[in-house]
């Protein structure tokens, strides 16, 4: 609540101040004679002008992206055409790569081996590459034993990989802990949904979650994500409004900035 009322109160502030410079006098308090003031005075226009933009100035930066908007429209339906079509995001993943995490409590870093589960590597190669997951939350972080993520910001984009399921792969390589696999909804469901094990989680691998990662530096980084909501958020809703529901509802989870293939 806090994140949008003091916004909100600045804005107020803002106003009644552009009311004290513009209109020192309680003589000109009248929307004309501000006007007549404006046309014929420079320095009452040149103060106009100033308090005017530091008003959008706030409301376009800090406003707008607190109800999920940005300057050119809701945050990250930016530039997420590529990743509206699931179809095109194919490429067989390498042998072994690294996957660097910068996230809002610090950076992390997972090694990826695509003999422990091809398919769950494949995949997250490509949604690494095509930047799905920026600016995306940690919905789901149970303290001492998991943290998910997985879901998109923009429903749009969501809505598209709702239904891109890939095969089970075999379950190679215990969960656990700094391990990496993809959430499921049931066998054959894997999507864009990710978790990192925070303890063994070993009786997992008789569920069928196949790890094809490990965490090799910062885990402690994943450790300390915010996880008072546990399963607080929930998913219908993130799946319907995306990161304007959990920047609203839920404003302390942790994010991704930035994850990239090094």
């Amino acid at each position: 609540m806090v994140r949008f009322v003091l916004p909100l109160v600045a804005l107020v502030v803002l106003g009644l101040l552009l009311v004290a410079v513009v209109l020192p006098s309680k003589r000109d308090t009248t929307v004309a004679v501000w006007w007549t003031r404006i046309r014929h005075d420079a320095g009452t226009l040149i103060r106009s002008l100033i308090a005017l933009a530091c008003l959008t100035a706030i409301a376009w930066f800090v406003v707008l992206p607190l109800f999920g908007w940005s300057a050119r429209g809701p945050i990250d339906a930016q530039d997420s055409g590529d990743l509206r079509n699931p179809a095109a995001l194919t490429e067989q993943a390498p042998a072994m790569f690294e996957v660097v995490f910068d996230t809002s409590k610090g950076r992390f870093v997972v090694d990826v081996h695509r003999e422990w589960a091809p398919i769950g590597a494949d995949r997250f190669y490509n949604l690494v590459k095509s930047g799905f997951f920026d600016d995306v939350r940690f919905f789901r972080v149970i303290a001492g034993q998991l943290a998910q993520f997985g879901m998109h910001g923009d429903p749009a984009v969501q809505n598209a990989w709702r239904d891109a399921v890939v095969e089970d792969d075999p379950v190679r390589h215990g969960n656990v802990r700094g391990s990496v696999s993809f959430a499921s909804r049931g066998p054959n469901t894997r999507t864009t949904q990710l978790f990192i094990n925070l303890r063994d989680n070993s009786a997992y691998d008789r569920l069928g979650f196949a790890p094809f990662a490990e965490v090799v530096t910062g885990l402690d980084v994943v450790d300390s994500f915010y996880s008072a909501y546990e399963e607080g958020p929930d998913q219908g809703l993130i799946d319907a409004a995306g990161n304007a529901y959990l920047m609203r509802e839920f404003p302390n989870l942790d994010y991704i900035k930035k994850a990239a293939v090094r």
